[in-house]
């Protein structure tokens, strides 16, 4: 049988304008999946533990922040003593006001939820709270977030702005009010308005429908200090209550810490920094402040007294609504 010859196909010669095309859609193509995979970047070895607790918390990174909450929440077992160590682990940190929002939670400015590097007042105890009482990063965080807002539930309308009659209330957990006990029944109060519907419409260009609110704030009078002090105790919370106009409001807040011969300090975020002092040098500063303003016709805030605030000897952190509290098993 003879053997069959194929037959030859031709060679069909692509058109120009087809071949741009097939080139553009693989461009498209190759642009729309998904890069090979990397290897993940090698993290940097942690540095030695002694190392790391010769280091100020404002330098640390988060993750060693991590480190340095789960070795001192097992260093130090009392609930006071490491209030106290982990502020002045602080000591120095640079002072920003205005420094904490609710990004990306909310976009109302563009400030974000934590800063390890500054601080306020506020910030300074609330960071302090938070990491005295938790055990890991994680757990600091929800801390913090606890503190900071009502339920936990984070937003502008929901945070604790005014001292006495958000903070103070909502975080009753944590503290108790004794500032009448310590001033005694003849003890000095003022009255307090707080209209938080127009101070989130005016400060945060906030709609929220909040009814006015009052209350009557006892405090302890800067000349009575000196006879109370021996009850303050370690960790306490410290409203620093001024005046002016004849209104009277908690101007600035710290944390009750004791000195190497017992006697009580103020341990607080001011500018230009954090700094420990005793109440009578907090005292002798602010009046320096009041001469000085008096001087130049300035009518700055005057120092009335402070509101002084339990650290409560049994604390049951309550549930956050958004999330369960990390690390700790659900009731």
């Amino acid at each position: 049988m003879p053997t069959a010859v194929p037959t030859a196909v031709p060679t069909a010669v692509p058109n120009p304008l087809r071949l741009a095309c097939l080139l553009l859609a693989g461009a498209v193509l190759a642009g729309c999946a998904s890069a090979p995979p990397q290897a993940p970047a090698t993290p940097a070895p942690e540095i030695p533990l002694a190392q790391l607790l010769q280091k100020p918390i404002y330098q640390m990174t988060p993750q060693e922040a991590g480190r340095y909450i789960a070795h001192v929440q097992m260093a130090e077992p009392n609930l006071r003593k490491r209030i106290a160590a982990i502020g002045r682990k602080n000591l120095g940190q640079p002072y920003s006001l205005h420094l904490l929002g609710e990004f990306p939670y909310e976009i109302h400015d563009s400030l974000p939820l934590f800063s390890l590097k500054e601080s306020d007042c506020v910030v300074f105890a609330e960071h302090t709270y938070a990491m005295a009482l938790s055990q890991s990063w994680e757990e600091f965080f929800w801390m913090l977030q606890r503190i900071r807002y009502r339920d936990g539930v984070i937003g502008v309308a929901t945070r604790n702005h005014y001292t006495e009659m958000d903070w103070n209330v909502a975080n009753r957990w944590l503290v108790t009010d004794v500032s009448a006990e310590l001033a005694g029944p003849n003890g000095p109060s003022y009255a307090m308005t707080v209209d938080r519907a127009r101070f989130l419409r005016t400060r945060h260009n906030t709609v929220a429908d909040i009814p006015v609110e009052s209350s009557r704030q006892a405090y302890v009078a800067k000349e009575g200090v000196a006879a109370i002090a021996s009850q303050l105790q370690e960790g306490d919370f410290v409203n620093v209550i001024s005046t002016r106009n004849g209104e009277y409001w908690a101007s600035h807040v710290g944390l009750v810490v004791l000195g190497p011969n017992g006697e009580r300090q103020l341990l607080h975020s001011q500018a230009p920094q954090v700094r420990e002092e005793s109440f009578d040098s907090f005292i002798a500063r602010a009046a320096e402040r009041e001469a000085r303003n008096a001087r130049e016709g300035k009518p700055g805030q005057v120092l009335a007294g402070f509101k002084f605030l339990r650290l409560n000897e049994q604390i049951t952190v309550p549930p956050m609504a958004p999330q369960p509290r990390p690390g700790r098993p659900q009731a």
